[in-house]
């Protein structure tokens, strides 16, 4: 974490919570998986917007561990979306030299899925512009319990002595401890909550919230997220 207080320029890191792909649907009289292949479209605006601005870490929150529970096709639909954004986007990530990766539990996708992600990861692994970080079966306080059961295994096995265990003992157990923490957190369709997502690493982070659903969410809307940062103070808890 950065220490001094100072003002905000271009974000290192952008996370995004892309909500209201249902409620873009309904609106329209159109399916909900007709929602989400629009809001694939904005996924793909926006990591060409983090090149353009020079963004070197966008976090998608693209499916929770809470979104299980949603109508098996519906489910169905989004797992079968995902494998098509991979397979046609997989050249513009090389292009772009942009790698791939999961923050979240990979082992409860279906295993085409998974397999294409890994396909995806592995050829993009080398790619060094810029980092795009899928949350898949993602949730907050599952990766938090993940990583303090990772810790008390060191501290029972000897590993590791228990007061010596801190903030970074924690955080470099969490999914990506190479990935700085979010400098910018923004959610669409206005809502205003977590929804259990990064709540270790947003503790700092700057919060942008638009009324548009995630399917409207184009470069212009987030451009004028990347202003609206940049005219803030972080402070960090210092009091200048």
């Amino acid at each position: 974490m950065k220490k001094n207080a100072e003002k905000s320029s271009i974000p290192e890191h952008v996370a995004i919570i892309m909500d209201g792909n249902g409620r873009w649907a309904k609106e329209r009289g159109l399916s909900r998986i007709k929602g989400h292949e629009e809001g694939a479209e904005s996924v793909r605006v926006i990591v060409d917007a983090c090149r353009k601005v020079g963004v070197k870490y966008l976090t998608l929150y693209a499916f929770s561990v809470e979104n299980w529970v949603r109508p098996k096709a519906e489910i169905a639909g989004l797992m079968k979306l995902l494998d098509k954004f991979l397979t046609e986007r997989e050249k513009d990530l090389h292009e772009n030299d942009v790698r791939l990766r999961v923050s979240g539990r990979i082992e409860d996708l279906p295993l085409f899925v998974r397999r294409k992600l890994k396909k995806v990861m592995a050829a993009t692994k080398d790619n060094r512009a810029g980092q795009l970080i899928l949350a898949l079966s993602y949730g907050g306080r599952t990766e938090i319990a993940n990583a303090a059961k990772q810790i008390a295994k060191l501290a029972a096995t000897g590993q590791l002595e228990p007061e010596k265990v801190d903030e970074a003992t924690v955080a470099e157990h969490l999914y990506l401890p190479d990935v700085p923490d979010p400098d910018l957190m923004i959610r669409t369709s206005g809502e205003m909550r977590l929804s259990n997502f990064l709540l270790w690493q947003l503790s700092y982070a700057e919060f942008y919230i638009s009324k548009k659903l995630w399917p409207d969410f184009r470069e212009a809307e987030f451009l004028e997220a990347i202003e609206e940062y940049k005219g803030r103070r972080r402070r960090f808890g210092d009091i200048k």
